[in-house]
């Protein structure tokens, strides 16, 4: 099991990539391709759109079929919009491609938590979770100045095209490793409306689609713009930015691992992380404009403190009945990564809206939009029941 939960990470680490590698791009992508800041926020929030789409039809798989066929299957299709992404040469082939690899990475994540709620004891899910997402969001961290440097060598499409072969053995590992746990589908009888129907899961919905929107849409995208445009900086100074942003996320989701038994409690520590995180915000909001290494501090900070995915999902997952669990893990997954799509398509356009002058102003636009929301988020939170195994 262990060797099949390997190669889940490895998908991982290619989902992790792929939602961030077009901060590191952008630069090169206006340059080759004449995509403008607000089709690159197109293109990033089709993959986490297609993404979302799938979350349902995935939980219905895995409670079905398992996570064996259903990631690797799909794996092979993240494949094919690599492909194309290495070969895109207008804006609007992006967003094609950029939906087939978010499409292709959508169960990866799911399937490993499927894993540990069937096969391991409940109290250990937000470890295992936040294991996962630690090792997977060195995925984040090689998209940043590793990516810089590849593509410094090799050009952008070289890049990606060695990205798609890797994506294909990956796809391929998860077909011949993964082990499916036994299936209760037959046992038991359930649908998405069973678990709607819970009042004490919708705050925690309201909660996943806030924790990790804006750091998902920050590192994924704006952190490039950004420093372009208002610091000067190039790819390779952005890459570095990007490394330690995803550093500082690889640090948080570690550490938010075993904060709920240390502490006792999985809603404050969610509430917390959370507001501190909205303080971050808020700094890059009001010092947009200070020197790059006040921003880059801030989004270091806002990495770390906004990595509670993992802590948010098992608070979730204490709630679901195991039938369920394919279809509860993705609901939770669906809450967590559409709102990120729909903000990066909504940052694009007021990015395109904002005042021009000083150069700051449009990503100040942006960063008090992701403030706002993700406070709204954390004051709905306020109404959920804590819950711990």
């Amino acid at each position: 099991m262990r060797i099949g939960i390997a190669a889940l990470v490895s998908g991982y680490l290619l989902s992790q990539f792929y939602r961030a590698f077009l901060a590191v791009l952008a630069p090169v992508l206006q340059t080759d391709l004449g995509a403008t800041a607000a089709e690159l926020a197109a293109a990033s929030g089709w993959w986490f759109l297609a993404f979302a789409a799938m979350q349902l039809p995935i939980g219905a798989a895995l409670d079905r079929h398992g996570p064996r066929r259903t990631a690797g299957v799909l794996m092979a299709v993240g494949a094919g919009g690599a492909v194309l992404f290495a070969l895109a040469s207008a804006p609007w082939h992006l967003n094609v491609a950029m939906a087939l690899i978010g499409v292709g990475c959508a169960p990866v994540l799911m399937a490993g938590y499927f894993i540990f709620a069937r096969s391991f004891p409940p109290a250990s899910f937000g470890l295992l979770a936040g294991m996962m997402i630690g090792v997977g969001a060195l995925g984040n961290v090689a998209s940043s100045l590793p990516l810089s440097a590849a593509v410094e060598a090799f050009g952008w499409r070289a890049a990606v095209a060695g990205l798609a072969g890797f994506s294909a053995l990956v796809a391929l590992a998860i077909l011949v490793l993964v082990r499916d746990p036994p299936s209760l589908a037959h046992q038991e009888k359930g649908s998405l409306l069973d678990l709607l129907r819970m009042p004490a899961i919708w705050p925690i919905l309201a909660m996943m689609a806030v924790c990790y929107t804006p750091i998902a849409g920050l590192r994924g995208l704006w952190v490039g713009p950004y420093f372009n445009d208002v610091h000067g900086y190039d790819p390779l100074q952005i890459g570095e930015v990007g490394l330690w942003i995803g550093l500082a996320m690889v640090a948080g989701n570690f550490a938010y691992g075993p904060l709920d038994r240390l502490v006792g409690s999985r809603k404050w520590v969610i509430f917390v992380g959370n507001a501190l995180t909205v303080a971050c915000l808020a700094g890059l909001w009001v010092f947009a404009d200070a020197p790059p290494v006040v921003a880059a501090g801030l989004l270091v900070a806002a990495g770390l403190f906004g990595a509670s995915f993992p802590m948010v999902m098992a608070h979730g997952r204490a709630l679901i009945p195991a039938h369920l669990m394919g279809r509860g893990v993705t609901l939770l997954n669906l809450f967590g990564i559409a709102p990120i799509g729909l903000a990066q398509i909504a940052t694009g356009r007021i990015h395109a809206a904002a005042p021009t002058d000083p150069a700051s102003a449009p990503y100040e636009a942006v960063f008090l939009f992701f403030a706002v929301t993700t406070a709204i988020g954390l004051l709905i939170y306020l109404w959920s029941r804590d819950r711990t195994d």
